[in-house]
């Protein structure tokens, strides 16, 4: 379907890719992994053909389309969220225009000139490109798509220059999404979602027609969504079969299976080479020796990979503190008109290590700034416990760090006794090694900032982590290593993230955010994932017994006035439609009956220009006919659509 071959890449002396050659069939699922800075983007970016490599080709059948979402960068503005998400479908609302204008044009045109004909010929084949291109469940995949990514029905009427970073990736999303391209390629899109959404984008693509490329940080995301991984390390790139953990387990594998024969080679190559030294000068031996020497010169050497680096450092031993680490009495937030708490309460225990999960916007951030103390609370008392130090890293810091400081500098403004003599060695094991701690934070790419900002983070010793998405920009190798100093963590923390695979080996417990208030659950996030569905089951069972319970005649008459209300309200517009149309219709079929019985006359065809009249008249009015028996179907099924799922209250006799 689309392949790449041969393609270079080179910043200066430094190649990203050499030789790099890759194929991608029709339905293929790949992950597409390696460490920050190993190319996974760059290598996006040529696959959609919005980066031009110094080397090679990438070809595509003629009907292969390609749909790229990349890290950052995404903006909408001047258009509802609707009406933004609806451009996708251009030629449908060109269709539609077109077909608008034609019958306003014919309308007003003579029914008998050329003109006419003309343009219910074009009529015609609009109506049925429209029909082809499934247009009447343009709206029905709009909102369907929109509602899975987690937004509102009152978004949809929202200007799309309102929404924030994370909301504009969604509706970047959205629209990759109902282009439905042949490509797939999605770089880090679980970044702003939450779980919700994130469980519903699993469920999509997992029946998704089209191939897959992910870049991704979330191992079981990868896990969940792809059957081939391709890796590129040190501008090379390998494919292994199967998801991210069958790839760990067969690169491991490989391995260990190349140091044995690196191993073997060079014990070979010493025997040889002592061989050589040792009859170099014996006649006798000559030719076993130069046999010796070119087997040397032939001999392929067995190189091992060389080892990418990944985060490796341990938390400062955590200050000693009293039993709770923080109490919050009362807690009342808003934002405007916007309430988020009101009389909140929560505590936080000395050893608790917390996950703060649900839908984006309902408090998760705020809540830990509070706690972080970095945000102002409207009411209630927040109080901080005994000798507890807190230290707080979110994704907005990396923002806010000086651009024209360089990497050094950015830590040496935090540091303090003996930490500033470790600073190169701190800086080391967050991926800035040799002159990279002299760049520039203005010329560092995102996932460079946000390791920066966790590195100043975790310079002081503390006793209370407070930490807002800190695994968005670390590559899997260095989340692994975040997450085992955590593990290995003897204070306090507190972590807003719908990493699941990141967050299950260490929260003891879950707080769940939904509609103002907050419900805590003992566990990790497994456990939680696992009582939410059972608590998600029940509910439904009980209101389907609800539903199906006995209800008295007064009850049921109110419910279903109730739904006769709701119904009426809905479907207003569309049965004024209808009823408008079967009216034409009735006119028409009144005339064109009439021309029936004139054509049946054969008195009539004594008079040739009356005949060609009214044979004209008898054709313009089937084609009209025709059309407007299509369009109310199409607005039946539209109100069919609107009408369904009005449950039926049953009565107790």
């Amino acid at each position: 379907m689309i392949s790449a071959t041969n393609i270079e890449v080179r910043f200066g002396d430094r190649y990203l890719f050499r030789d790099v050659s890759l194929r991608i069939g029709p339905h293929d699922r790949i992950g597409l992994v390696g460490s920050n800075g190993a190319g996974k983007s760059t290598l996006l970016k040529i696959l959609s053909g919005t980066f031009v490599p110094d080397k090679g080709e990438v070809a595509k059948a003629h009907f292969v389309t390609v749909g790229y979402l990349p890290q950052e960068g995404m903006s909408a503005a001047g258009r509802t969220l609707y009406h933004e998400v609806e451009t996708v479908f251009g030629d449908i609302l060109e269709t539609q225009a077109r077909l608008e204008e034609l019958h306003h044009g014919m309308e007003h045109a003579d029914k008998e000139s050329e003109e006419f004909q003309e343009m219910l010929e074009v009529y015609g084949e609009l109506q049925y490109k429209l029909e082809a291109s499934d247009a009447f469940r343009m709206k029905m995949s709009i909102e369907k798509v929109l509602t899975g990514l987690g937004f509102t029905d009152r978004d949809f009427s929202r200007r799309t220059e309102e929404f924030s970073g994370g909301w504009q990736m969604r509706i970047a999303l959205a629209k990759l999404l109902l282009q439905q391209p042949s490509l797939l390629l999605l770089d880090e899109p679980t970044n702003h979602l939450d779980l919700d959404s994130l469980q519903w984008l699993e469920e999509y693509i997992q029946s998704y027609r089209g191939a897959v490329m992910i870049v991704s940080h979330d191992r079981r995301f990868l896990d969940n969504m792809t059957q081939r991984t391709v890796e590129l390390s040190l501008g090379d790139l390998t494919e292994y079969a199967g998801n991210f953990t069958q790839y760990l387990a067969v690169k491991e594998e490989r391995r260990v299976q190349l140091r044995a024969a690196r191993k073997n080679q060079q014990q070979q190559i010493k025997q040889t080479e002592r061989f050589i030294e040792r009859f170099r000068y014996k006649a006798t031996k000559a030719r076993q020796v130069q046999s010796r020497i070119k087997q040397l010169d032939k001999m392929e050497i067995v190189e091992l990979e060389e080892e990418e680096g990944g985060i490796r450092f341990s938390f400062p031993p955590s200050p000693p503190s009293g039993k709770v680490a923080m109490e919050l009495r009362g807690i009342e937030k808003s934002y405007g008109v916007l309430t988020l708490f009101q009389g909140l309460t929560f505590d936080v225990d000395s050893g608790d290590r917390i996950a703060f999960v649900g839908v984006n916007g309902a408090g998760k951030s705020t809540l830990a700034r509070i706690i972080a103390g970095v945000e102002p609370i409207d009411a209630g008392i927040r109080l901080v416990g005994h000798n507890v130090t807190i230290s707080y890293f979110a994704q907005h810091q990396a923002e806010e760090l000086n651009p024209e400081a360089d990497v050094l500098q950015t830590v040496e403004e935090v540091a303090s006794g003996e930490t500033r003599r470790q600073l190169r060695t701190l800086l080391g094991s967050f991926l800035f090694t040799g002159d990279d701690v002299f760049k520039h934070v203005g010329v560092l790419s995102g996932g460079e900032k946000s390791r920066l900002a966790l590195a100043k983070m975790l310079i002081r010793p503390a006793n209370f982590l407070v930490m807002d998405e800190p695994t968005n920009h670390l590559d899997v190798r260095s989340k692994g290593v975040l997450r085992g100093a955590l593990a290995e963590f003897d204070g306090s923390f507190v972590v807003v993230s719908h990493d699941r695979d990141f967050l299950d080996p260490l929260v003891t417990k879950v707080v769940n955010f939904k509609a103002g208030a907050i419900k805590v659950y003992p566990g990790n996030l497994s456990d939680f994932l696992d009582r939410q569905r059972r608590e998600e089951e029940t509910a439904a069972d009980q209101r389907k017994t609800q539903r199906d319970s006995v209800i008295t005649d007064k009850e049921r008459k109110r419910l279903e006035a109730e739904q006769r209300q709701r119904r009426y309200e809905r479907t207003k517009p569309l049965q004024e439609k209808i009823s408008s149309l079967e009216q034409q219709i009735e006119g028409r079929e009144h005339r064109k009956h009439d021309c029936e019985a004139l054509l049946a006359d054969p008195e009539l065809y004594k008079d040739g220009d009356r005949v060609r009249e009214l044979t004209a008249e008898y054709k313009t009015l089937e084609a009209s006919l025709t059309d407007d028996y299509y369009r109310w179907n199409a607005l039946m099924k539209e109100l069919e659509e609107l009408s369904r799922h009005d449950p039926s209250p049953k009565v107790r006799r």
